[in-house]
């Protein structure tokens, strides 16, 4: 593989750290679901600047990558046709921590040929989160995500919510990853600050403008999956909300 490799990424998260880390010459794709205003994990407009592929064998075989990189839920088969193919295919995990995504940042960057940028961006990731440390007590949050589920506490989201000052109140009720929370739990035992990510409609239910302590704050899907660069914006929404709330 060359120094600078081209490269088709067919994963969203990968797409937004390698837009920050490759240059745009080497990326010969990314994936459709960047484009897509509920899926994108980079700015829309940006994305939209990038060829957009399926990600079927033919369309990669179409540009010939030296490189593709995929998540490690990419299909075996389509894995295997691509490696059979001669093409050299990397598969990225979801990370669950800021460390995780630090090392993928990392392992992206080099990939490309450009360590140095993969430096810069963990450098902003962890500036963004000094800014954002918080002082006083942690107040008591739940993160409401789209179908009405909850994160668990080894999810990257929660990480964020602690260290920009929330007490995630959905794990210490002891629920966990992308368990189901219900218009009435909620009711039963509100928290301090609501964070909505979801449309469903127990979800913008009328009665919780009535709950007298809770403080309620939109936040956007777009900001729940992803690691790398999706962590500042992340942070800098979570400082925001922190701020009103103090």
């Amino acid at each position: 593989m060359t120094a600078h490799p081209t490269i088709v990424s067919l994963n969203p998260c990968t797409d937004a750290i390698l837009a920050e880390v490759a240059d745009r010459e080497q990326i010969l794709a990314i994936s459709h679901y960047s484009q897509d205003p509920s899926g994108t994990s980079m700015g829309l407009a940006k994305a939209q600047t990038f060829r957009a592929t399926g990600g079927s064998v033919e369309e990669v075989l179409a540009l010939d990558p030296d490189l593709v990189v995929g998540s490690s839920f990419m299909d075996p088969a389509t894995r295997g046709a691509l490696s059979d193919l001669g093409m050299r295919v990397e598969a990225v995990g979801i990370a669950p921590t800021v460390a995780d995504s630090e090392a993928q940042v990392r392992q992206l960057a080099a990939l490309a040929g450009h360590p140095e940028r993969g430096e810069a961006l963990v450098a902003r990731i962890e500036a963004a989160l000094l800014q954002a440390r918080p002082t006083g007590a942690p107040v008591q949050a739940i993160l409401w995500q789209p179908d009405g589920i909850v994160p668990g506490e080894g999810a990257l989201v929660s990480e964020l919510m602690r260290r920009t000052g929330f007490a995630n109140q959905s794990a210490a009720r002891g629920m966990g990853q992308a368990d189901y929370l219900s218009l009435e739990r909620l009711l039963a035992d509100p928290p301090r600050v609501l964070l909505v990510a979801g449309s469903e409609r127990g979800q913008h239910h009328p009665v919780l403008a009535h709950l007298p302590h809770l403080q309620r704050a939109a936040f956007d899907p777009t900001l729940l999956y992803c690691g790398g660069p999706t962590i500042i914006r992340a942070v800098e929404r979570l400082t925001a909300i922190r701020r009103k709330v103090s």
